[in-house]
């Protein structure tokens, strides 16, 4: 669970920067040590000793005799951080002297991954798997995989995994099927015990006071009220403890995007005035992402079509890093949101063959072979640069009119006047969703045409990259055709959409016809 965070981060950190290509994994390694603060900065210099890994956060409390590292590393270099931290803790903590608030089995007691830019649950998954079979052959540490890493259903609830904690799992590793570890001897380490490692989603951990420790009974009361496993909030656990004289409900929220933060908040103080208590304060255990609190201040004060994109520094730092890296723009795509979805897709693989088709006469401009078409490279380069740019546009305005069409879907449909306002507005939001890929499919079959150009008099060394300029821009076209369609078929006055339906058909012929000549030359050329 969630513990009382000490000081955030005790270790600050310098800026760092990353490669935006690279795939970034988060780390938040849970240790049993909260009293020393020795070993705390040991077990964090180890971490950050690896090159590559960053430290967000440190907390540390002593009631719990706990603390959290968070760090983001690349997926190369990761479990090698991870592991620094295991070792330095087998090292300096002893279970067999160790007592506090908080649940253990482990010196180093819990290690997920999350998945962050550019990285994928599977990615997690994986670097759990082969840090586990190192703790265990190396450190001698046995090790359960948990979570979405878990090789058997009772051990993805971290709770089943760590029952009877380090004195209950010595006594029965080696002698039950339910306590054979994933990886490592089936013997607890003499002094730290057991791990456990694995993937998950991004977990927020959030506690909750209920004022003095005489409120404990209703901080246990309310704590299993909440969690899921009794029936509460799912995907939310929660334990009651005493920390520091106040009564604490503290919860991990394991996934913030179906159970977010303001409904367990406002769960435990509807639980808690139901017994006659109500709510001191509350606290963020470690990092949050930014859309968690966005959420709960929306919430708040009521705020309705909110949307992360009206805040202004949001606005601000895409201006002046100039937009969202690929790995992000990924990232976005694979998450469970509509938005960006294939019509911005269709637009980025565009603007991708745009940017090879500029590529490719950018090689062939000043070249004393192709003298007699360095004028027209020049002016196709400068074309292809307009258009990567109208379709890197396009990439943010498609996601913007599903925006629309969601909220037209939204109004209230109460008498017949409503019923028909709703119904015109869903069809011009609708409409509106097909101009825009529309734009996407010319945009597109343009940038064909400049791929058969390059194809037919670039540069010969780079005729591959011609050939993919041309696959890409008839992707994107088609892509854009497949969304033109779509949203026309929703429409209530099918007449509407006759127009834009027949031209997106006519731009996906012609592109399909574009890219066909230009792979033919390009196959020949390779031949």
């Amino acid at each position: 669970m969630a513990h009382a965070q000490r000081s955030s981060p005790i270790f600050p950190e310098e800026p760092f920067f990353l490669d935006s290509s690279m795939k970034l994994i988060e780390c938040v390694p849970n240790f049993s040590e909260g009293c020393r603060p020795e070993v705390v900065a040991a077990i964090r210099d180890a971490i950050a000793g690896v090159p590559g890994a960053h430290i967000l956060d440190t907390s540390a409390d002593a009631s719990h005799n706990r603390c959290v590292i968070t760090f983001v590393a690349p997926i190369d270099v990761v479990a090698d951080a991870a592991f620094a931290g295991i070792r330095e803790a087998q090292q300096r903590i002893d279970l067999t002297t160790h007592a506090g608030e908080h649940p253990r089995m482990g010196a180093a007691d819990v290690v997920p991954f999350i998945p962050l830019e550019g990285a994928t649950m599977e990615d997690c998954i994986a670097l759990a798997r082969a840090l586990g079979e190192r703790v265990g052959r190396e450190l001698g540490i046995p090790v359960f995989l948990y979570e979405r890493a878990a090789t058997r259903p009772d051990r993805e609830n971290l709770a089943d995994v760590r029952r009877g904690e380090f004195e209950g799992i010595r006594a029965e590793i080696g002698t039950t099927p339910q306590r054979t570890p994933d990886f490592g001897p089936s013997a607890v380490h003499p002094t730290a015990g057991a791990v456990a490692i694995g993937a998950r989603p991004f977990l927020v951990a959030y506690n909750v006071y209920l004022g003095p420790a005489s409120n404990m009974p209703v901080a246990k009361e309310v704590a299993k009220a909440v969690r899921g496993s009794a029936g509460g909030l799912k995907y939310v656990k929660g334990l009651g403890f005493e920390v520091d004289g106040q009564a604490q409900v503290s919860m991990n929220l394991v996934d913030t995007e179906k159970t977010p933060l303001h409904q367990a908040y406002d769960m435990v103080r509807m639980e808690a005035e139901a017994r006659g208590v109500t709510p001191t304060w509350s606290e963020l255990v470690g990092l949050v992402p930014e859309r968690v609190l966005f959420e709960a201040a929306a919430r708040h004060v009521r705020l309705r079509n909110f949307s992360p994109d009206m805040v202004l520094e949001r606005k601000v730092r895409t201006a002046i890093s100039g937009g969202e890296s690929v790995s992000e723009f990924v990232g976005s795509v694979a998450s469970p949101s509509p938005t960006p979805g294939g019509g911005s897709v269709a637009a980025h693989a565009g603007a991708l063959a745009a940017a090879l088709a500029q590529m490719v006469a950018g090689l062939t401009v000043g070249k004393k072979k192709y003298v007699a078409v360095d004028a027209e490279m020049r002016e196709l380069a400068v074309r292809a640069a307009g258009l990567g740019n109208t379709l890197a546009t396009l990439v943010a305005r498609d996601a913007s009119a599903y925006a629309i069409v969601a909220a037209a879907y939204k109004l209230p449909a109460d008498s017949e006047a409503q019923q028909s306002e709703k119904a015109a507005r869903i069809d011009d939001a609708l409409v509106h969703a097909a101009e825009v890929p529309l734009e996407t499919a010319r945009a597109c079959a343009q940038v064909a045409e400049l791929a058969l150009a390059v194809a037919e008099r670039g540069n010969t060394n780079a005729a591959s990259d011609a050939g993919v300029a041309a696959l890409l821009a008839e992707a994107g076209c088609v892509g854009a055709g497949y969304n033109v369609r779509i949203n026309v078929s929703s429409l209530t006055d099918k007449g509407r959409g006759m127009a834009l339906a027949d031209e997106a058909k006519q731009l996906v012929s012609r592109a399909r016809e574009l890219a066909r000549k230009t792979t033919e030359i390009v196959e020949k050329a390779l031949n």
